[in-house]
């Protein structure tokens, strides 16, 4: 159960990490475009180190996992509910697309906290 926990975990850090170097790729590829309060150097700098920092912690966590260390709980609940609350916002897009991408999100998000709360996980845990 913990590796299905670490290889999500994983999965989810990876999918951030991944994210942050497409948009630093594309910033130099393409520029900056979108609404200036949104586009500018200070706020895509801000994006990609944010979406590294939390892309590095997923990963982190998924090594606690891997290791079967208790600790790995809290935040590994915590990144469901943000990523579950950013699927349910996408989910609402008018977009074919973006719908799926935040259904998907929501899905992968309560699927990780239900894992969580097995008690198989709870008893791996405590051995």
């Amino acid at each position: 159960m913990l590796v299905l926990l670490a290889a999500l975990a994983a999965i989810e850090g990876l999918g951030l990490l991944a994210y942050a170097v497409f948009d630093l790729v594309e910033a130099v590829r393409v520029g900056i475009t979108g609404p200036a309060e949104v586009s500018n150097p200070a706020a895509l700098a801000g994006l990609i180190a944010i979406t590294s920092g939390f892309g590095a912690a997923m990963v982190w966590v998924a090594f606690g996992w891997w290791r079967c260390r208790s600790w790995a709980r809290s935040p590994f609940v915590v990144a469901q509910l943000v990523l579950g609350l950013i699927g349910y916002e996408i989910s609402q897009s008018n977009e074919g697309g973006l719908r799926l991408i935040g259904q998907v999100a929501m899905v992968v998000a309560v699927t990780g906290i239900v894992l969580v709360f097995l008690p198989s996980a709870r008893r791996s845990l405590s051995d």
